[in-house]
């Protein structure tokens, strides 16, 4: 078994829509539910571990592994599809008792939170899109270099400089870390199976109709990097675009890491929209 005292990748263990599921559960106050990317090897603690301390101070911070990936159980028939990860969501804030979160979405999980939100609008207070999918675009190469990773510390180094800016936040050490977590056993086997080529059919699994995008009545933040190598600023505009209560923000000098590359200045953000529904509710400025 593994030490979750030795592995921050590991929170506790709920069941959830039927599966074993891993889920970060830190702090007090209205929840929100973080959904993570879709790179190899990837964790909610990887992913969201610069971001949960800080939204943790002032609310409930909910990261679960997604069905298949990280430390969750993979399901036996190795099917995965935009609907079986929605209803895994859904299963997490059932589980917890959830009746209604901030939804926040990282790529791949961003196009599971827009697909959430227009499912099951009133489950949802506001909603935050970083570099998400959701609409449809021709699939990039950073993109498909991610999904069509095959497990070696070269194509790791090479992935990690495809999806951060800064170039030095690539380490060896990081590159090593990467790649020993995308061959635990079972990882790289189920990750393998969740997008297979062609892959620009994922690309557009993964994104909700422009009318039922139009129809949201949330709140809603849409965060970018500027030179995202992996999904293209366009996705971003056009969904700003489309939601009538969308604001962009567009980091300069940013990868596919916002969270990562500029996760003081992310979490304020995020923060600060969602202090102006709990502000809204209560009368305050």
């Amino acid at each position: 078994m593994t030490d979750s005292s030795t592995t921050p990748e590991l929170g506790r263990e709920i069941v959830a829509a039927g599966y074993h599921t891993n889920v970060h559960d830190l702090g007090q106050g209205f929840p929100v539910l973080l959904i993570h990317g879709s790179g190899p090897g990837v964790t909610a603690w990887a992913n969201w571990r610069l971001v949960m301390p800080e939204l943790a101070k002032t609310r409930r911070v909910i990261a679960p592994d997604m069905l298949g990936f990280g430390y969750s159980e993979r399901p036996a028939d190795g099917e995965y599809s935009r609907q079986r990860w929605l209803d895994h969501a859904l299963g997490v804030m059932d589980t917890l008792a959830l009746d209604q979160v901030d939804l926040v979405g990282n790529s791949f999980g961003g196009g599971l939170a827009l697909a959430l939100a227009i499912a099951h609008p009133e489950r949802v207070r506001r909603l935050v899109l970083m570099g998400s999918v959701g609409v449809r675009f021709p699939i990039t190469s950073g993109l498909e270099a991610a999904w069509g990773y095959e497990p070696s510390l070269q194509a790791m180094r090479r992935l990690l400089d495809v999806f951060a800016f800064d170039r030095s936040l690539v380490t060896d050490e990081l590159a090593e870390l990467r790649y020993q977590a995308s061959v635990r056993p079972g990882f790289h086997e189920s990750f393998a199976a969740m997008f297979p080529p062609p892959r620009q059919r994922w690309v557009d699994n993964l994104a909700s109709e422009e009318q039922d995008i139009q129809r949201l009545p949330h709140e809603t933040l849409i965060i970018h990097g500027r030179e995202d190598e992996v999904i293209p600023l366009r996705a971003s505009q056009r969904l700003a675009e489309l939601i009538d209560r969308a604001q962009l923000h567009v980091f300069g000098r940013c990868g596919h890491w916002t969270q990562i590359e500029h996760a003081g200045r992310f979490a304020r953000l995020v923060n600060d929209f969602l202090d102006e529904a709990g502000n809204a509710a209560t009368g305050g400025a």
